[in-house]
C-alpha cells in the first residue's frame, strides 16, 4: 500500500503543496472543531509514541467552557533506545507534522503550539524552524490563517537531552524553564497543563497522520491495519538485519513479513534469539515467540509485550542476554530523575546486581533478587520509568535463566538450541 508519511520529495514547502499538502488544513478550517474531533475518534487513530491512548478521545477530553489560552504540544523528544522514527519523519515530512499541528490547534481551540525537540537533534530543529517559516510566509500558519480569522502560532523548544522529559509532564516542566521531573495526576494535562492552562501533548508520528485522515476521512484510516489497530505505523528495525531502518506498514503486519520483506532478512550466519518489539521499555520476546506475532497493540499485548513506539530491535544467538539487560540498566539508572524512591534506588540496585553477575561475582540468589526489585518497583511510582526498567528485567531473567545461572555459577553462557521457523 501507498505510504501516509514516509512520502518522497515532500521535505520542502513546494514538494509537499504540490502533492496536496496542506488542503486538509483548508477542509478543517471549514468544519467544525467538534466534527474534526469526531473524524480523527472515527478514524482510531492512537498515540504513536508508546501509550497507545485514543487522539481523538484525548482531544475531547479539552474542557469546553475553560476560560483562558488552550495549548498544542508535540512530543518530538524521542529519547526511547531503538527508536528514530521521529527524526526520520522530520527530516523528510516535516510539513505533515505542523499541518496536523495546525489542524489540532483548531479542534482544540488552541492559538499556540510548541513542538519540544530532543537537544541533540540540532538538524532537525533546524529543519524545523525552515519550515515553519515557510509555512507561515504563505499564510498556513500565524494570525487568520487563509484568511479564516484563525489564528495558530508555532514555536520550536529545544530540551537537554533527558529521556524523562519524554514523560508529557516532565516535559511540560522543562518546556516552563523547571526541572524536567513528572508531576502528580491528577490534574491531568486537559484540565491544568502547560502554563496551568488546558493542554493536549501528542507524539510527532499521531499528528502527522492527522493530515491524512482529515483529507480522505477517517473511515478510509479505519480500514487499513488490523482490528483496533488502525493505520500505518512506523517501525524502527535496528540490529544484525540486512537492511534497518524506519519502515511505515500497516499495523498488524506479522515480524516475519517486517523482518524478511522489509529488512531482507538476518545477516549472513545470524540466527534469530529474541526480539524486543516496541523500544527498550517493553518486555523481550523468544524468537519463537516473535516469529509469527501481529506487531499491533492487541496481539503484542496478548504475546506479552507492548508495540510502545514501534522500535523492533532484533536480537540475535551471538548477544549476551545478561550484558544486553546489563546495558539496559546502566541506562535507566542514569536517566532516572530521583524523584521516586522505587525508581531512584530500584535502577541502580538492578544495576548493581547485573554488574556482579556480568563481572563473575554474582550468586544465584542475585537472580531471584532482580526479579523481586523489579516486581516491587511496578505501579509505584508517579511516571512509567521504574516500570520501563522492571518489565524488561523481569522477562529477561524469565525467558533467558539459564544464562543468568551460567553467569552465577562463574561460565558462559550457555548455547541455545537452533530456532526453527
Amino acid at each position: 500500500m501507498e505510504n501516509i508519511l514516509l512520502r518522497d520529495k515532500v521535505a520542502e514547502l513546494e514538494g509537499y503543496f504540490a502533492a496536496g499538502g496542506y488542503r486538509a488544513l483548508k477542509k478543517a478550517l471549514a468544519m467544525t472543531p467538534a466534527a474534526v474531533i469526531d473524524e480523527v475518534k472515527k478514524s482510531g487513530l492512537r498515540g504513536r509514541g508508546g501509550a497507545g491512548f485514543p487522539a481523538g478521545l484525548k482531544w475531547s477530553f479539552i474542557p469546553g467552557d475553560a476560560p483562558g489560552p488552550r495549548y498544542l504540544v508535540c512530543n518530538a523528544d524521542e529519547g526511547e533506545p531503538g527508536t528514530f522514527k521521529d527524526r526520520e519523519l522530520i527530516l523528510k515530512n516535516p510539513h505533515a507534522l505542523l499541518e496536523g499541528m495546525a489542524i489540532a490547534g483548531h479542534a482544540i481551540g488552541a492559538a499556540s503550539g510548541y513542538i519540544y525537540i530532543r537537544g541533540e537533534f540540532a538538524a532537525e530543529a533546524v529543519k524545523l524552524e525552515k519550515a515553519i517559516a515557510a509555512a507561515r510566509a504563505k499564510g498556513f500558519l500565524g494570525r487568520n490563517i487563509l484568511g479564516t480569522g484563525t489564528d495558530f502560532e508555532l514555536h520550536v523548544h529545544r530540551g537537554a537531552g533527558a529521556y524523562i522529559c519524554g514523560e508529557e509532564t516532565a516535559l511540560l516542566e522543562s518546556l516552563e524553564g523547571f526541572k524536567g521531573q513528572p508531576r502528580l495526576k491528577p490534574p491531568f494535562p486537559a484540565v491544568k497543563g502547560l502554563f496551568a492552562s488546558p493542554t493536549v501533548i501528542n507524539n510527532v508520528e499521531t499528528l502527522a497522520a492527522v493530515p491524512a485522515i482529515i483529507e480522505r476521512g477517517g473511515d478510509w484510516y479505519a480500514a487499513i491495519g488490523n482490528g483496533k489497530s488502525t493505520g500505518t505505523k512506523l517501525f524502527c528495525v535496528s540490529g544484525p538485519v540486512n537492511k534497518p531502518g524506519v519502515y511505515e506498514l500497516p499495523l498488524g503486519v506479522t515480524f516475519k513479513e517486517l523482518l524478511e520483506k522489509s529488512c531482507g532478512g538476518l545477516q549472513e550466519g545470524k540466527r534469530l534469539k529474541a526480539v524486543i518489539p516496541g523500544g527498550s521499555s517493553t518486555p523481550v520476546l523468544t524468537a519463537e515467540e516473535a516469529w509469527l506475532v501481529k506487531l499491533d497493540y492487541e496481539s503484542l499485548a496478548a504475546a506479552g509485550s507492548m508495540l510502545g513506539s514501534g522500535a523492533v530491535i532484533v536480537i540475535d544467538h551471538g548477544q549476551c542476554m545478561v550484558k544486553l539487560l546489563q546495558v539496559l540498566a546502566r541506562f535507566y539508572h542514569h536517566e532516572s530523575c530521583g524523584q521516586c524512591t522505587p525508581c531512584r534506588e530500584g535502577c541502580g540496585w538492578l544495576e548493581k546486581l547485573l554488574n556482579r553477575l556480568e563481572s563473575g561475582r554474582g550468586t544465584k540468589k542475585d537472580i531471584d533478587t532482580i526479579v523481586s526489585v523489579a516486581e516491587n518497583m511496578m505501579g509505584r511510582t508517579i511516571c512509567p520509568l521504574a516500570d520501563a526498567m522492571a518489565m524488561p528485567a523481569i522477562s529477561f531473567v524469565k525467558k533467558f535463566r539459564s544464562e543468568f545461572e551460567a553467569h552465577a555459577a562463574g561460565r558462559c553462557c550457555p548455547p541455545d538450541a537452533p530456532v526453527k521457523h
